[in-house]
């Protein structure tokens, strides 16, 4: 097995590993519910993509015995 001949400094070592960092995902509010959205992308709370609907969203089931407000 193979051995390095000379250490890696910290600040190299460090430097290396910066690049595996993660980064949070960047959303933006959807302008007609102000749910978290990827940028591009058709909102998955109500469905829409620039104004329009291009998704159909279905209600969620209410349970039985509870009325809706």
């Amino acid at each position: 097995m193979a051995l390095p001949k000379q250490r890696h400094t910290r600040h190299r070592r460090d430097r290396a590993r910066r690049e595996l960092e993660m980064t949070p995902t960047q959303t933006q509010a959807c302008p007609k519910c102000a749910a978290p959205v990827l940028s591009h992308r058709a909102c998955p709370k109500c469905g829409e993509y620039r104004g329009r609907a291009v998704l159909k969203i279905a209600l969620p089931k209410l349970a039985k015995g509870k009325k809706a407000e």
